[in-house]
């Protein structure tokens, strides 16, 4: 083991470093589109990686600081007009949680049958006590009082067709989250502190596109982020019957869920004051209470009321859902380590903890197994279709908005749910068993250099210094090898 340990670090320095330098210079746009700065209203891409300890800057409301290349990216999308309208709702009484009239961003595109409709992430309060610091330090997420008059669609929203290929001409609505329930509340301000309104929200701003068209629709995704996706989790099917009450016969409802696929957790903490840090599983029980939380009828009938809770997991309500899904998921998702209590940061990192990520990726590629449409690279991130730079990642050679046209085309064929046609994959599961093995995961950054390092690095900087605390973290040194060889990540 110790000569295999020297060969590698030698190795490292007359292969992988070399490798890496080229990489940075070909990657170097890929690499800006990365870390962007965040939007108001737009929950980016989580910027960190193992060895980074910030997470999702928009769901944990952590401030960043700004960098030379986070700077330059964020002058360069304010050059690029916003091409969304914001829309209060005419019902007034349909509201954020400071009691603000909540309301949605739409691009109308003439003569397209085809919509989306999107929900923000941004995690959520339980109690009064989370729902004040929550208040207190981001506003936007609770107060439509500050929303821009416009903004502008990315990823799957975006309106340019080298960004978004293939839906870059739907009706878009991003639908801002100021309600803090994981989009499930069903109470108004009158009777608490706070109003919790996000099932509301939905029901209502779909009644309101009907003037702007959607009563004649084709096609209606409902895709959300985050905890946006979970929210579309928990109301798909409500939305399914309603638009179906409103359109035509021959309406395909379907939802997208980017990285609302959440597994219960097995080492979160169990008391805590910070609406952050808490385990997802107390926060949504204390929250359930306080929002008089609406969930999907099909699924609070398998459980009994006390276990209702259940529902916000993906693999326990996904088995109740009638209307089909698409779920988007990075097996390494850095808010579900987060949540399990698992520190991603390598420098401190223990050889358990690293076994700990691994399990948490098995058990999601576990789950994902009996979904007909999955596309799950195996990498360190948080949430996908709404970042700039989404068409560079793969999936066994096949990109996201590729799996998407080919799920939509079978359902349009009306052929099962499980048809894959020739050529034309869409359930798409990394294989590989290293964390961020796959070739096009995001770039990883060294914390103090900021320079782009490949997992390999940090790898053997986790195993030198377990090294000398007696443990190893487990895995096959053959396929290290095989990383190594090709610039620090293992092929598909």
């Amino acid at each position: 083991m110790l000569l295999i340990k020297v060969i590698l670090i030698m190795l490292i320095v007359s292969e992988v470093m070399p490798q890496t330098r080229r990489g940075n210079k070909a990657n170097s746009r890929n690499s800006l589109q990365g870390r962007e700065l965040p939007q108001p209203g737009i929950e980016g891409q989580s910027i960190s990686a193992p060895g980074i300890s910030s997470v999702n800057v928009s769901l944990l409301e952590q401030n960043l600081v700004p960098t030379k290349s986070s700077i330059l990216a964020s002058w360069t999308e304010q050059k690029i007009p916003d091409d969304m309208r914001l829309y209060l709702l005419k019902n007034t009484q349909v509201t954020c949680n400071d009691g603000t009239t909540a309301g949605y961003y739409i691009r109308e595109t003439k003569g397209s049958k085809r919509w989306i409709i999107f929900l923000e992430g941004g995690w959520c309060c339980y109690s009064k006590e989370t729902c004040d610091v929550r208040y207190k330090n981001t506003k936007r997420l609770m107060s439509s009082s500050n929303w821009p008059k416009s903004r502008r669609g990315i990823g799957i929203l975006s309106s340019r067709q080298d960004e978004n290929p293939q839906w870059w001409n739907l009706n878009a609505v991003f639908v801002p989250y100021c309600s803090s329930d994981v989009w499930s509340g069903n109470i108004s301000r009158s009777r608490n502190d706070y109003a919790f309104m996000g099932s509301v929200i939905i029901q209502e701003v779909i009644r309101e596109l009907v003037p702007k068209g959607i009563k004649q629709a084709k096609s209606v995704i409902l895709a959300g982020s985050s905890a946006g996706g979970t929210g579309v989790l928990i109301n798909l099917d409500r939305v399914a019957s309603l638009v179906e009450e409103m359109t035509a016969d021959t309406v395909q409802v379907r939802g997208l869920v980017d990285s609302g696929w959440f597994l219960e957790s097995k080492h979160g903490k169990s008391d805590c004051m910070d609406g952050a840090s808490c385990a997802l599983t107390d926060a949504i029980k204390k929250g359930l209470k306080l929002w008089n939380g609406a969930l999907p009828e099909r699924c609070r009938q398998q459980y009994k009321k006390e276990d209702e809770w259940q529902c916000f997991y993906g693999p326990k309500s996904y088995t109740s859902m009638k209307t089909p899904i698409f779920v988007v998921q990075w097996l390494y998702d850095v808010e579900q380590l987060r949540i399990e209590n698992i520190q991603t940061d390598f420098q401190f990192m223990t050889a358990n903890q690293w076994n700990n990520i691994q399990g948490v990726g098995r058990e999601l590629k576990k789950s994902l197994r009996e979904v007909p449409a999955v596309f799950a690279p195996a990498c360190f991130s948080h949430t996908l279709i709404t970042t700039s730079n989404w068409l560079n990642f793969q999936v066994k050679g096949v990109t996201l908005s590729r799996a998407l046209h080919c799920w939509m085309k079978s359902l349009q064929d009306r052929k099962g749910p499980k048809t894959v046609l020739r050529g034309c994959p869409f359930h798409l599961i990394d294989n590989c068993q290293w964390p961020h093995c796959n070739p096009t995961c995001p770039a990883l950054h060294d914390p103090i250099t900021g320079q782009e390092v490949t997992l390999l690095q940090l790898f053997l900087r986790l195993s030198i210094e377990n090294q000398r605390r007696g443990q190893e973290p487990k895995g096959d040194m053959t396929q290290l090898l095989a990383m190594m060889r090709n610039g620090g990540k293992l092929g598909q």
